[in-house]
């Protein structure tokens, strides 16, 4: 299979994602804001009358059948913006509009990643990596199923899950400063990583002629991968 390979440092992905952003900061922020607390407020207050056990058993759930959709929808707003669409707060509720195509696919997510980290934690991690793209390729094709939306993300993310793992460590310091913020950060970090995901995605899933493209130093790489090689 034909494979693209992402080589774009992870410093040129961030800075096209803030370019995405420019000028729709304001926006991003807010949608951040309700994503934040649609995700957390039920599960927080919830623990408030339940045991310890039965609240991670909700917080399981609910982020399986609430988080999913929102998830999709954030994706979905930074992948407008990524495009030069305009991105509105209406999209972070989007998923919602094919609610049983996208909590199947977040359910199978959370149960392919949970058996393979029960293996180790860095099974886990790979399996993360490799599902990553699912949401983005529901988006683009409504018509897949779910189980084949997974499998275009680990066809996608052969040779990439090393890309991936290096954006995300890139946020690190973006990190250190939301936890000294008290968590205000994460109102910005939050679009800034999925913008950056989206802009990853986007380098991913471009229809590009055979060697490389972009800039003359080339940013993605096409590769012929045989589907029987091992994943991992």
């Amino acid at each position: 299979m034909i494979s693209i390979i992402v080589t774009k440092p992870c410093s040129r992905i961030r800075a096209e994602a803030r370019d995405a952003l420019r000028g729709n900061w304001k926006t991003a922020v807010l949608v951040a804001l309700v994503y934040l607390v649609v995700l957390n407020a039920p599960v927080y207050i919830i623990r408030n009358f339940l045991n310890e056990n039965a609240a991670g058993f909700f917080g399981l759930i609910f982020s399986i059948v609430i988080g999913g959709p929102l998830a999709y929808g954030l994706s979905l707003y930074a992948l407008k913006l990524v495009r030069r669409q305009q991105g509105e707060i209406s999209d972070l509720f989007e998923g919602f509009n094919a609610f049983g195509q996208i909590v199947l696919l977040s359910f199978l997510i959370t149960l392919f990643t949970i058996l393979w980290a029960l293996l180790f934690v860095i099974p886990g991690i790979i399996a993360m990596l490799r599902y990553s793209q699912a949401y983005y390729i529901l988006i683009d094709n409504p018509e897949m199923s779910p189980s084949e939306a997974i499998n275009k993300s680990k066809e996608m993310m052969r040779g990439n899950k090393g890309k991936l793992f290096l954006l995300g460590l890139s946020f690190i310091g973006w990190i250190l400063l939301t936890v000294l913020t008290l968590g205000i950060g994460c109102l910005w970090l939050t679009p800034y990583m999925y913008t950056s995901l989206a802009v990853f995605y986007r380098e991913l899933s471009e229809e590009v002629p055979v060697g490389t493209k972009g800039t003359p130093e080339g940013n993605t790489q096409i590769e012929v991968n045989d589907l029987n090689e091992n994943d991992f």
